[in-house]
């Protein structure tokens, strides 16, 4: 099944405790499309970059199933850029610079055959950018997701409600959910905002793992414990490529299934966080999801007994 992605592709500047690096590739489409490309292909992905991009990664995507009809390129204008630094215990950064450069103008084209795509994933983009997708879809895919943040939430609230109001599923970490509801409690949180419209949330809690709300219904993923953990960047787009990729791969969107999803969108944004960038995603072999996912398995499976 078809898997429509629309977000950024872009270039990042990074400095964690444990090294730094002046010009990476990234961007939430790219990191998504790397980790989704494990499970299912054609993935259509929609985006807008300089020509001083490295096409070469382009390319690199294309030979894994990723079809980039849907990129634009500007002629001599620059990618969008970002620059961040992370303190000690990864869970926060400072923004340094945040160059718009490309997207500042973003107008997203869809393909014609991006328009009848199965699964949709709105990456972190404007909730005006996100409705024009929307708007452009010729028949509404079977699942659509969508990741926003506080920022948005700052300056876009109203346009950001309308869109949560078309869409299925929402990733959002727990800061977010807090802003976005007004409530402290993520549970109370969590049912405000699926009266807003999304029938499921993946409430993203890094290192601590992830929820997942349906309705009465709660399921939570433990993050797997890390020996080495270099570049947390990306790692919420990873988790959403693994999740969606799953769910396409397998044409199942029952609320079990999507149990399963979250421990392989769980895997892969455990690998992502191993290196720089998508270095760590993008040569990834199969049997070494299978073993991490079964490494989450072991982790969470005892045995029990209720005495009187």
């Amino acid at each position: 099944m078809s898997l429509l992605v629309v977000g950024t592709v872009a270039f990042d500047a990074l400095e964690t405790p444990f090294g730094k690096v002046e010009r990476i590739v990234g961007g939430s489409a790219l990191h998504f499309s790397w980790s989704a490309s494990n499970f299912v292909e054609p993935i259509n992905l929609v985006s807008v970059v300089g020509s001083d991009y490295d096409f070469d990664e382009i390319k690199a995507l294309n030979a894994r199933g990723v079809d980039t009809a849907g990129l634009q390129v500007k002629e001599g204008e620059k990618s969008f850029f970002w620059s961040g630094r992370y303190h000690m215990d990864m869970n926060t950064r400072d923004s340094l610079i945040t160059d718009l450069n490309v997207l500042a103008d973003f107008d997203p084209i869809l393909p014609e055959a991006y328009k009848n795509s199965d699964f949709l994933m709105l990456g972190n983009l404007s909730p005006v950018v996100q409705a024009k997708v929307l708007d452009q879809m010729t028949s509404r895919p079977r699942l659509i997701a969508m990741d926003t943040m506080n920022f948005w939430m700052d300056i876009q609230m109203a346009e950001l409600k309308e869109v949560l109001k078309r869409v299925d599923v929402l990733f959002v970490n727990d800061e977010e959910a807090r802003q976005l509801s007004g409530q402290h409690s993520i549970v109370k949180a969590a049912k405000l905002i699926l009266e807003m419209g999304p029938k499921y949330l993946i409430i993203k809690k890094g290192e601590h793992g992830a929820l997942l709300f349906q309705g009465n219904e709660v399921f939570f993923a433990p993050a797997l414990p890390l020996e080495d953990v270099f570049d947390p960047t990306g790692a919420g787009d990873t988790f959403a490529g693994g999740f969606m990729g799953h769910l396409a791969a397998t044409k199942d969107i029952s609320f079990d299934n999507m149990k399963r999803a979250v421990i392989f969108g769980t895997a892969m944004a455990s690998y992502c966080v191993e290196q720089f960038g998508p270095n760590r995603t993008k040569t990834l072999e199969h049997h070494e999801i299978d073993e991490r996912v079964q490494d989450l398995i072991d982790l969470v499976q005892f045995d029990i007994s209720l005495v009187d």
